[in-house]
């Protein structure tokens, strides 16, 4: 990585020895190659359509100049600039007489109101998921029964163009709200959530907007046969529920509550944002258990019993308010919602017996299971750096890359079934064979009475019902291999093709189909040697391909045993996880990490490499380093305001109001902003009488909604107002983090991850000269920057990567 812009310092979320942080987060450019550089144009927008090729093609155009310490990531569609969260407590004048003012009703208010908040993002959660299932059932399943129709009148022209036009509309409707609407609500939203989770924030990711397009996007990407999921989309949706209840609600929309605006903090955010993406996986597959592990084992970076108890209350509620919705539509209100269930693939065998002679099957399984897995986010990978050199030169291009996959997708799923061989209909099933309209395992299609076509069966049906039919127990003799064969290849790259368009996809349901279809091949390829069953080969597939390319192990586990409703399945799930993932790891990141890199967010890891011991912070630390005096002029504050991107200042009072210079603590760029705004100036360099607790409070220095900040463009002083002064000591944080400059960068790291730290302050060992030697931040700890300083690290880093495939690095 190229060296930084002298005049900007810091980084990513990270800095240096810079102040901090830009108001973007990164005081550095993007990329400073050859005297260019990528910065954000004032308004914060992606600017001219060549800077945004520029930005695009440096995130995800080559391996060789990928970056996560940008000041901009890919957010959804859209290039976005980014900047960190600060979850450590301030500690000023005005903060701690705020908390003195608080006596015990205002601390139980405190408290009730985070339980209340979890029960509305349950409640919510629930409701939009039951909406999206309630969409897709009904939406899918009106273009199914006319196609059905269609075919079951022979007008088989007609019921393709059916197919292909209404695939084309959905597609194109989610797309084009994405684009012009909502960007940030492309893809998933799991590595947004991630990031967000990990201490990194973007604009619009948690909007109101966001959350409406999420929702409607979902159930038209997904009703349009694209090999799209819906559980990401719904973590994302859990995610910006919490957030806008979190922030009182959407100031931009005059939706707002003022009891709720409580939290105006990144922290509780934070935790109410964790609850938010368990509820989302609670509502996607009815698992309240699997969404607490979900929340722990992926997205969260930061953990506590307290968060487990309000997590875990908030996807009971998810429960609880999806099992009154689903009696509600057993009544027949819901139209075809509710012929095939939700989510709920009860239909494994009532009990499930294994001996010894099942291992080699299922440890084979699993083996294959990995490597199929660590291909997938290979072709992923791939496949989304192509989409990136197309996306980059537009939003028409956007639109037509997915109008191109549609189609492709709709021929590919009208076309295959051609090619399958009818079979006759089974005497003893108590299904009607051929089955007419939605669901079901027995599809007409081209075929005569009495007989179904078996591939037809499994691709002109939802995602759910499909894996419904696949789970299903005593019907091994249903499907021919060769269907299974080309079901399985067609689902296998379909998802991966599917995803990265411009609109809301998820990975997880189509890498549990795809699984499915594998564990049914591998049951007739080696079944003979096994007595299981293969709708109970089929869950072990899922297990296997989610182990081998998501590598979660605990909350898979519990979300497959959720969805079978089937506990003694739990030694033959565990067996092929663990294997699956150990086989995995040994090829590539999981799916999430590697989106997380790819989008180009600056994700801190919960370890430290092995190289970074070799470092100590003064090694990584460059400067100049921008400070101001605890009795400040104010023409000289929105100086450096308006010429750095820094977000904290270090204070350090000198002679005369010290003996020596001597460090008083960090005061924020937000918080400076405050006090211009407000104008309690003083007219000469002399401590001020101001009691900043009778002319401020609390709350004109609280955190502002995801993604806003204020400008100091908009402040507007006059040049008299430019020569008075300021006394930042009230509002200075007396307390902030500080290290030596001899300790090593790895121990750095786990403080600064562990505590939650936007800065932290590089003192001096010896006590002669300046105070304070630089700030650390984000940036400072990513890899290219450190690699960029030191190239000859790159050796021993190469041998940490080969090892660290097997996650040596975690054992350690």
């Amino acid at each position: 990585m190229a060296p930084r812009d002298p005049k900007d310092g810091g980084g990513a979320g990270g800095g240096g020895g810079g102040a901090a942080e830009p108001e973007a987060d990164i005081e550095a450019p993007l990329l400073a190659s050859s005297g260019s550089s990528f910065f954000l144009d004032p308004a914060g927008e992606d600017g001219d359509e060549e800077q945004r090729r520029r930005r695009r093609r440096f995130l995800l155009g080559s391996h060789t100049q990928s970056n996560t310490t940008s000041q901009v990531a890919l957010v959804g569609s859209d290039v976005c600039p980014i900047q960190s969260l600060d979850y450590e407590l301030i500690e000023n004048d005005v903060f701690k007489q705020d908390w003195r003012a608080r006596g015990r009703g205002h601390i139980l208010r405190y408290v009730a109101l985070k339980w209340v908040l979890c029960f509305l993002v349950g409640a919510l959660a629930a409701a939009a998921g039951f909406v999206a299932n309630l969409g897709v059932e009904n939406v899918a399943g009106a273009k199914f029964v006319v196609t059905s129709n269609l075919m079951l009148d022979g007008k088989h022209g007609s019921a393709f163009a059916v197919f292909l036009a209404s695939n084309f509309a959905l597609t194109m409707l989610a797309a084009v709200l994405t684009v012009f609407v909502a960007p940030a609500a492309a893809g998933s939203g799991i590595p947004e959530v991630k990031a967000y989770l990990n201490g990194v924030d973007a604009p619009n990711i948690f909007s109101l907007k966001t959350l409406i397009v999420k929702v409607v996007g979902c159930i038209a990407a997904v009703s349009s046969s694209l090999h799209v999921g819906k559980a990401g989309p719904l973590v994302h949706t859990g995610a910006c529920i919490a957030s806008i209840l979190g922030q009182g609600g959407s100031r931009k929309y005059h939706m707002t509550c003022k009891w709720l605006r409580y939290f105006k903090n990144d922290r509780d955010r934070r935790d109410l944002v964790t609850c938010g993406s368990a509820a989302g996986i609670a509502a996607a597959f009815r698992a309240p258990v699997g969404g607490v592990l979900f929340a722990l084992e992926t997205v969260s970076s930061w953990w506590r019993s307290a968060l487990l108890w309000r997590a875990f209350f908030t996807t009971a509620m998810v429960a609880v308010v999806l099992r009154a919705l689903i009696d509600f539509c057993k009544s027949g209100k819901c139209g075809l919602f509710g012929k095939g269930g939700l989510i709920m693939f009860d239909v494994t065998a009532d009990y499930v017996t294994y001996h010894l002679v099942d291992l080699p099957s299922v440890i084979t399984l699993g083996v294959f299971g990995g490597i199929l897995g660590s291909l997938y986010n290979f072709f992923l990978d791939k496949v989304l750096r192509l989409y990136n050199l197309i996306n980059e030169k537009g939003k028409t291009y956007k639109l037509l890359l997915a109008a191109t996959v549609t189609v492709c997708t709709s021929c590919c799923l009208f076309g295959l079934p051609w090619i399958a061989s009818c079979k006759p209909c089974p005497t003893d099933t108590e299904e009607a064979c051929p089955s007419i309209g939605r669901s079901g395992n027995f599809k007409k299609f081209q075929c005569g009475m009495n007989e179904y076509n078996d591939l037809a069966s499994l691709f002109f049906n939802t995602n759910d019902d499909t894996i419904r039919n696949l789970y299903s127990a005593g019907n091994d003799d249903e499907f021919h291999i060769s269907s299974i064969l080309v079901f399985f290849a067609a689902s296998y790259f379909l998802g991966i093709f599917s995803y990265g368009l411009a609109l809301p996809s998820g990975l997880f349901v189509p890498v549990i189909l795809t699984g499915a279809a594998y564990g049914r091949l591998v049951a007739m390829l080696i079944g003979s040697q096994s007595t299981l069953d293969h709708g109970l080969f089929a869950v072990l597939g899922s297990a296997a391909l989610l182990g081998g390319s998501m590598r979660m192990t605990v909350s898979v586990c519990v979300v497959i045993l959720e969805l079978t409703n089937n506990l003694l399945m739990l030694p033959l799930v565990m067996l092929v996880l663990l294997i699956s993932k150990v086989v995995a790891d040994a090829f590539n990141a999981n799916v999430y990490d590697l989106l997380v890199r790819l989008k180009g967010f600056p994700h801190l890891e919960g370890y430290a490499e092995p190289y970074m011991r070799q470092l100590s912070v003064s090694d990584v630390v460059t400067g100049p380093l921008q400070t101001f005096s605890g009795i400040e002029k104010v023409g000289q504050i929105v100086h450096v305001l308006k010429t750095t991107g820094h977000n904290g200042f270090p204070v350090v009072d000198e002679p005369p109001f010290s003996d020596s210079p001597t460090l008083y603590g960090l005061i924020l760029r937000d918080h400076l902003l405050v006090l211009l705004r407000k104008k309690d100036f003083i007219g000469s360099c002399t401590a001020s009488t101001l009691n900043a607790s009778k002319h401020f409070t609390h709350d004109e220095f609280a955190k502002r909604g995801s993604g806003k900040q204020d400008r100091i463009e908009n402040i507007e002083l006059s040049a008299e107002e430019l020569e008075m002064f300021v006394d930042l000591h009230p509002f200075t944080n007396t307390s902030p983090y500080t290290v030596l400059e001899t300790m090593s960068l790895a121990k750095a790291l786990i403080l600064f991850r562990e505590v939650g730290l936007r800065h932290l302050l590089v003192l001096p060992k010896s006590s002669k000269g300046a105070p304070v030697v630089g700030i650390l931040t984000r940036h400072d700890f990513m890899p290219e920057h450190i690699l960029g300083l030191h190239p000859f690290l790159f050796k021993t880093r190469w041998k940490k990567v080969r090892l660290g495939k097997l996650n040596v690095t975690n054992i350690l």
